[in-house]
């Protein structure tokens, strides 16, 4: 086991490299920089000025210089400072998360509340008036775009019954209801089938038409055998759902105007901040990659045939 997860944790080092690389390859890429933003629309200002602050910043420096006095910044510890409002990025980084934290935690939370029990629903009423119904709703919901439905759920919670804010104040559970529930229509309606899915090829194997035959109530089956083997499954829909909530839904937190680091990515991206955008890729990719590691454990633990294949190789 010991084993496993170093090779693993060795093998995301290259990864994390790679990423880091690219993106700040391809911003450097994109024909503008914070300098343009700030300077490029102001014709008081002198070409000496914006070149002064450019060798300020180290911009005017070439592409892997930039990269590597970063990377050595960051292994420090040091992520910079932000080329907008001077701060230091890490700790503006930081005072972001609490908010992305709650989202994701509330959002999860929702969805599997959701989710899983409708999803085994459909799955035992198989072709009925229940199954078609729910289903359908789960096509609507799947359909509609994240922003459409904020939009309709600020028209009926907030305009028309006045219960919750339009725009999200602080942190607190009434602010973030809305954005939340958001969230946890269009990921509930798609896990929704895919649990389904998973229930139902499971009711359909063997092991299920035997213990059915032996006189195992159906109930003690579902909760106990079906639902166990359907976990690897359902682990890697959360897992994937964790990982991108936590990089920041920056639609859902734009739309509400919810302080966390999705709405911080949009507006570092606007004005070409590139440590803040830097420090946001990181994020993200440690998020992932920590994600898809916790996963890969999680299939270890949960299933034998996963456990004695990594036994074989070790």
């Amino acid at each position: 086991m010991k084993k496993y997860v170093l090779r693993r944790f060795l093998q995301l080092i290259p990864v994390l490299i790679g990423i880091t690389f690219l993106s700040f390859a391809m911003m450097r890429a994109a024909g503008s920089d914070a300098i343009t933003e700030l300077y490029g629309d102001k014709g008081a200002v002198s070409q000496e000025i914006i070149d002064a602050k450019r060798a300020e910043l180290g911009l005017d420096k070439p592409f892997l210089v930039q990269y590597l006095a970063w990377v050595g910044g960051m292994m420090r510890g040091d992520m910079g400072v932000s080329y907008i409002s001077g701060k230091d990025v890490f700790q503006t980084f930081i005072s972001k998360l609490p908010a992305t934290l709650l989202l994701t935690a509330l959002s999860i939370a929702m969805t599997v509340v959701i989710s899983i029990p409708l999803g085994v629903l459909t799955a035992v009423r198989h072709d009925k008036l229940t199954d078609y119904v729910l289903r359908f709703f789960s096509f609507v919901g799947n359909s509609l775009p994240n922003f459409f439905v904020a939009l309709l759920l600020m028209q009926i919670f907030s305009i028309k019954l006045r219960i919750l804010p339009v725009i999200s104040k602080g942190l607190s559970i009434q602010g973030a209801m809305l954005p939340t529930l958001t969230l946890a229509i269009a990921m509930s309606a798609k896990y929704m089938r895919q649990v389904r899915a998973a229930v139902l090829e499971e009711l359909n194997k063997d092991y299920v038409i035997g213990a059915k035959a032996r006189g195992v109530r159906g109930s003690v089956i579902l909760w106990k055998s079906v639902l166990k083997s359907s976990m690897l499954t359902i682990i890697t829909l959360l897992a994937l759902s964790i990982g991108s909530l936590l990089g920041g839904t920056a639609i859902i937190e734009s739309i509400f105007m919810w302080d966390g680091v999705g709405k911080l990515a949009v507006d570092a991206i606007t004005m070409r901040d590139y440590p803040m955008i830097q420090a946001y890729v990181v994020w993200m990719a440690i998020i992932y990659v920590l994600v898809n590691l916790i996963t890969d454990l999680l299939y270890h633990a949960l299933d034998p045939r996963i456990r004695l294949g990594v036994r074989a190789d070790a």
